[in-house]
């Protein structure tokens, strides 16, 4: 009789511990990755667009030269935020040699901008961004949207040269190209405002 009530009690405390308690040993998950952000100069496009004529017909280019550095971390959006950046703007580039020359000759060099550089200054939540920018000896805040998905970045904004003092190039420029600013009105234009974008993948090492 005994012997029926030990080997009743040793089943029964085997069920319990089977059902409330599993394998002591047995792992709940893998642990998370543990990520480092960086830039990648590799994965960045930097464009502008520009309009001429009444109509504001948009010309787009970019730069070929340009340098862009940041913090490495485990944020991206803090990635991100501590980008800073010089343009070269001698390298203007439209896919057009002869449009580029003036460009560079007739607006950045009458604003006595051989650089441009800037830095981000903020990111916020509601996905505005506050990008600062130098050019012309004037330092400007410009605010824009920006999105970070993963490891995707992305800005954009319109700006207007006039914050810079930049109207005397915007005048020059005009006047060299003043037919080709030359619309079906009969006015010669090129509009002070122009399209920013720029866009980038950060890199990521993940152990």
């Amino acid at each position: 009789m005994k012997k029926a009530t030990f080997l009743l009690s040793a089943i029964a405390t085997s069920v319990l511990l089977a059902s409330c308690g599993g394998d002591p040993e047995e792992k709940t998950g893998a642990e998370d990755a543990t990520c480092t952000y960086s830039y990648n100069e590799g994965m960045t496009s930097l464009d502008w667009t520009a309009y001429k004529t009444s109509a504001k017909v948009p010309v787009d280019g970019s730069f070929n030269s340009f340098e862009i550095s940041a913090e490495s971390g485990s944020d991206p959006k803090k990635v991100a935020e501590s980008m800073s950046f010089t343009i070269n703007t001698s390298s203007v580039e439209t896919n057009n040699p002869e449009r580029n020359v003036k460009i560079a000759e007739h607006f950045f060099k009458t604003i006595n901008t051989e650089v441009i550089t800037g830095e981000v200054k903020s990111l916020k939540d509601d996905g505005t961004a506050i990008v600062s920018i130098t050019m012309n000896s004037v330092t400007f805040d410009v605010k824009g949207k920006y999105t970070l998905e993963d490891r995707d970045f992305s800005f954009t904004a319109s700006i207007d040269v006039s914050s810079w003092n930049g109207l005397t190039g915007i005048e020059a420029l005009n006047t060299v190209c003043k037919e080709l600013h030359t619309g079906e009105d009969g006015v010669s234009k090129l509009w002070s405002e122009v399209a920013i974008s720029f866009s980038t993948k950060l890199k990521s090492d993940c152990n």
